[in-house]
């Protein structure tokens, strides 16, 4: 690119890439209106204030992966990915419009092409230190781990489930799990589809069709996922509840993404298709379960999907990848596992991370005391900790984001709303106090005239003490 091209000057930095992309006003900062955005699939606030102090220039270690860098991150990915694809808002007005042609014009997709391998790069580089080790370089090795992954996981469907019908507001907790499925399940199959463009037929006479079934299936399966979603008051609208998305969500659509996009990849894609159809055969009837017990859904959609048997996985594996074997080698099955244990690695981080933000949610009294105790400490032991302060006015919104560290809330002055769910909103108001753990999503809205707040960043020793 040319020096004297408009964004010719942030060419060679990643982090002012990503701010020029960021700047669309499609990707802008939340406003108090818009915790749901069921009407505007081009509304997908980033957050872009942050980016003045995250670093996106290298990969991101593993130990924070579930850290605000992660989750603008993906933000932006998902923005990047989606914009190839159709989207048309249910009710036309003015502000939809102008996200529309903001999100669907050729400044941005100059600006996406160039924060796509910063963003990938930064997101996916730590999974190679993350995989597990195939015993042998065969198809029988392949088939023999992904029948074991199949078993391990359906005696053992997750963390998740178990916590969310523990909880005591399971409705709200169920809702907030049906939430991040609608993150990814959809944007799986937006990749299963775009993975299947091209002309492949002589190197694989039968994977057109395999790719082709499952584009069909999600086309013909869509009227009773919408009727999953609308059962527990829900909509299926594209990017409706962008700002509850978990970063571990949107990680587990965009790593299909990435492998679809980049054709280089495409025998880790197969991977990462049998590892989606693995894991939806493992944990469907706890899935079906929690969903019925919890919002009383239709869970039509659920009861209908494949059930892959032991010898329907063998099958599936052996039609896949033999041809593709036969054709390319052995590097076929080594990027074939790649995938497969990536996205398996993927899906445990989200259900380690959907029930940590589930339990905290449902004990948010809990925190409110837990965080009276720690300020206490702080007083009564004259201890100095970091600390932030904001005042910002009515209706002022903070799009939902993480933290890096564990924090306070101390309202000193005013009223604000806090949030983590669409199902309801904590009043805070002078004096109040809440503990918010590292990782946690929230987001909030000042009420009166003008709230004075404060953080104080509490170390890691002390909040195991009280927490």
């Amino acid at each position: 690119m040319s020096q004297d091209t408009p964004h010719g000057a942030v060419y060679n930095d990643p982090n002012a890439v990503l701010r020029a992309f960021a700047a669309n006003r499609a990707f802008r900062a939340a406003e108090w209106s818009e915790l749901t955005t069921e009407d505007n699939p081009y509304r997908r606030p980033v957050r872009p204030d942050d980016l003045a102090w995250l670093d996106y220039s290298r990969p991101m270690p593993v130990e924070k992966s579930l850290r605000l860098s992660n989750l603008l991150g993906h933000r932006m990915l998902r923005n990047v990915y989606d914009l190839d694809a159709l989207f048309l808002t249910p009710k036309p007005s003015e502000a939809v419009e102008a996200d529309r042609q903001a999100f669907y014009n050729d400044d941005n997709r100059m600006l996406s092409a160039m924060a796509k391998p910063i963003l990938e790069r930064h997101l996916f580089t730590f999974l190679e230190d993350e995989r597990d080790e195939l015993p042998s370089t065969t198809l029988d090795a392949v088939d023999r781990y992904v029948a074991e992954h199949l078993q391990q996981r359906t005696a053992e469907p997750g963390s998740a489930f178990a916590t969310v019908t523990a909880t005591k507001g399971r409705k709200e907790a169920t809702n907030f799990l049906l939430l991040q499925i609608s993150a990814f399940r959809p944007a799986v199959h937006t990749a299963i589809t775009r993975a299947g463009l091209g002309e492949y037929d002589l190197a694989h006479p039968r994977l057109r069709q395999l790719l082709t079934d499952q584009h069909t299936a999600w086309v013909d399966a869509t009227p009773t996922y919408a009727a999953m979603l609308k059962s527990a008051g829900l909509e299926p609208a594209a990017a409706a509840y962008w700002q509850l998305y978990l970063g571990s969500s949107l990680a587990r659509g965009n790593y299909m993404h990435h492998l679809a996009i980049n054709r280089e990849h495409f025998f880790a894609f197969l991977g990462a298709l049998v590892h989606k159809l693995v894991d939806e055969t493992a944990t469907r009837d706890r899935l079906v379960e929690v969903l019925e017990d919890g919002l009383g859904a239709d869970t039509t959609h659920l009861r209908t999907l494949p059930q892959l048997t032991g010898t329907d996985l063998s099958t599936l594996v052996h039609e896949l990848l033999a041809p593709l074997v036969e054709r390319f080698g052995q590097g076929v099955l080594t990027d074939f596992h790649r995938g497969f244990a990536d996205a398996a690695w993927l899906a445990r981080q989200w259900d380690e991370d959907l029930a940590t933000q589930v339990a905290w949610a449902d004990r948010i009294e809990e925190y409110q005391e837990k965080a009276e105790k720690i300020q206490r400490h702080l007083v009564d032991e004259e201890i100095d900790v970091d600390l932030d302060t904001f005042v910002e006015s009515e209706e002022e919104t903070s799009t939902t984001h993480v933290h890096d560290e564990h924090r306070l809330v101390i309202i000193e002055a005013g009223q604000m709303h806090f949030w983590n769910n669409t199902t309801h909103r904590i009043e805070l108001n002078e004096g109040d106090k809440l503990l918010i753990p590292v990782s946690r999503l929230h987001g909030s809205t000042v009420l009166s005239g003008e709230c004075t707040y404060h953080q104080p960043i509490i170390p890691e020793d002390m909040f195991q003490r009280f927490a």
